[in-house]
């Protein structure tokens, strides 16, 4: 089992800037690789979409909506996964949601919302 812990939202003006964390906890972590964690999120209505993620190699991938605004980040040893938001846009506003991958598995948090004010 694998539990993701995140935290970090909240709600800041645009153009500021945020740090998401999602600490993952499970011995499984250990054993299942490669892997990838990540951040989706998901405005209410609408689809969750991935934002960005980062194998446990270090390779990135991010959505052509955060590039260059956005840094996916990650400490294996820590088992922990960032996410450096800057010049945060109104669009960004919506829950983030943390994710784990690994062979058959996948496993998410709870979600942190994210509110950027115009």
């Amino acid at each position: 089992q694998v539990q993701l812990v995140e935290s970090g939202g909240g709600l800041v003006q645009a153009g500021g800037s945020l740090r998401l964390s999602c600490a993952a906890s499970g011995t499984i972590l250990s054993i299942i690789s490669p892997n990838v964690m990540g951040w989706y999120r998901q405005v209410t209505g609408k689809q969750r979409e991935l934002v960005a993620d980062i194998t446990n190699g270090g390779s990135t991938n991010y959505a052509d909506s955060v590039k260059g605004r956005f840094t996916i980040s990650r400490d294996n040893a820590k088992k922990t996964v960032y996410l450096q938001m800057n010049s945060l846009k109104s669009d960004d506003t919506a829950v983030y949601y943390c994710n784990f991958k690994g062979g058959l598995l996948a496993y998410w948090g709870q979600g942190t919302q994210v509110t950027v004010s115009s």
